[in-house]
C-alpha cells in the first residue's frame, strides 16, 4: 500500500462521492509509458498479421491460429482508443484525438461518433430513465411483460448468447458503425466521423488487398475483427450486466453511487487483464474515467477495499449470460425464468 495515499475514514457505502477526490491523484498519464503501451500493442499486432499471411501463402493452415492472438492485440488497440476518447491516454487533446481516429480505422469504430455515444453512456449508466445510448438494451420485468408476444420474442432473441456475442459484434463493427445511428440529426460531426472513417477503411482495405490478395485478407482479417469484436462486446456486457449491479430512477440516481456499484470489478487472470487494458476495473474507471488504464492497478494496490466492490471472477461471469431483466422490486438483474416464476 502507498503510504502517501489519503485514506477514507467513513465506510465505503457512505463515501462514494469522496472517491472522486481521491482518485483525481491518479489521472495524470505518463507520456513515456503511453508511447510504450501503444508500441507494444501495434507492433505485435502487425507481426502476428504478417505471420498469419505467410502461413496462408505457404498453405500452412495451422498457422491461421495466429488470428486469435492478433485479435487479442486488436482488442487492446480498442482499449487504447477508448482511453484516448476519455482524454486519458496522453492527456493532450489533439494527440489523443488523432491517435483515437487512427486506431478507429483499425477497429472499424468512427472515433468522434463513438466518443460522443460513450460519453452519454458514462453520464447516464444505471439511470432507468436514460437508457438507450451506448448501452446493452435492458428492460425491466414490467416492461418486458407489457410487450406483445412478438416484442417479447424479439427481446429474447436479442438476449440470446449466439446473437449477443456472435451476430451482434458482426452487425455492430461491420455494418452499424458505418452510419451514425442514434445521431442522424445531431449535426455534421457524427456524419463526418463515420464517413471519414469509412473512407479511410476503404483505402486501407484496398491497399491491403492489392498487397496480399483478396483471399488471404479475408481469411485473416475477418476472423480477427469478429473475434476481437465478440471479446469486446463480452467485456462491455459483463461490466454492467451482473446480478448485483445498480439501477435507479432519475430522482434517486446519483453518479458516484451508480459508477461505484453499477459497474463490476471483473477480476481476470493477469494475461487477460493485460490484453483488455485493465478495463475489468470498471467501477473505478466509471468513477474517474480520466485515469489511464495502466494506472488502474495502482488504485487497487493503494485502496484494496475497492477490489471487493462488484467483484466477479471469470467463472462467475459465465452465469451473467442468463441475466436479462431488471427487477425493480428486488433491485437486481434476473433471468427470464426467475421473472416468470415470480409472476
Amino acid at each position: 500500500m502507498n503510504a502517501h495515499a489519503p485514506r477514507l475514514e467513513a465506510s465505503l457505502e457512505d463515501t462514494a462521492g469522496a472517491w472522486l477526490r481521491i482518485l483525481a491523484n491518479y489521472r495524470q498519464p505518463r507520456l513515456g509509458r503511453s508511447v510504450f503501451e501503444l508500441l507494444v500493442t501495434v507492433v505485435p499486432f502487425a507481426v502476428l498479421w504478417a505471420l498469419a499471411y505467410v502461413s496462408v501463402i505457404y498453405k500452412f493452415w495451422p498457422g491461421l491460429i495466429l488470428v486469435v492472438p492478433a485479435a487479442a492485440f486488436l482488442l487492446r488497440l480498442f482499449m487504447i482508443q477508448h482511453d484516448c476518447g476519455h482524454g486519458s491516454f496522453f492527456a493532450r487533446r489533439r494527440l489523443d484525438t488523432w491517435t483515437g481516429r487512427g486506431l478507429g480505422v483499425l477497429t472499424l469504430t468512427p472515433y468522434d461518433y463513438w466518443r460522443r455515444a460513450h460519453t452519454l453512456h458514462h453520464a447516464s449508466a444505471g439511470n432507468l430513465d436514460e437508457r438507450g445510448v451506448g448501452d446493452i438494451t435492458t428492460l425491466t420485468v414490467e416492461e418486458f411483460q407489457a410487450r406483445s408476444w412478438f416484442g417479447r420474442l424479439g427481446y429474447r432473441l436479442y438476449r440470446n448468447p449466439l446473437v449477443m456475442f456472435g451476430i451482434g459484434p458482426a452487425w455492430v463493427f461491420l455494418f452499424k458503425q458505418r452510419l451514425p445511428f442514434g445521431m442522424m440529426r445531431s449535426g455534421a460531426m457524427p456524419w463526418i466521423s463515420t464517413m471519414g472513417t469509412n473512407l479511410a477503411i476503404a483505402i486501407l482495405v484496398a491497399l491491403m488487398i492489392w498487397t496480399v490478395g483478396v483471399v488471404p485478407f479475408v481469411l485473416i482479417h475477418l476472423p480477427v475483427v469478429l473475434l476481437a469484436g465478440a471479446a469486446g462486446v463480452w467485456l462491455f456486457y459483463v461490466q454492467h450486466q451482473f446480478e448485483e449491479t445498480h439501477w435507479a430512477k432519475t430522482d434517486e440516481w446519483e453518479f458516484p453511487e451508480a459508477a461505484l456499484h453499477g459497474a463490476s470489478h471483473y477480476d481476470l487472470p493477469v494475461v487477460l487483464r493485460w490484453v483488455s487494458g485493465n478495463i475489468g476495473v470498471h467501477h473505478v474507471h466509471h468513477l474517474s474515467s480520466r485515469i489511464p488504464y495502466y494506472r488502474l492497478p495502482e488504485v487497487l494496490r493503494d485502496y484494496p477495499e475497492l477490489a471487493g466492490i462488484g467483484r466477479i471472477s471469470l467463472w462467475q461471469s459465465l452465469g451473467c449470460v442468463r441475466l436479462a431483466l431488471w427487477d425493480e422490486r428486488k433491485g437486481r438483474l434476473v433471468s427470464f425464468r426467475d421473472a416468470a416464476r415470480a409472476r
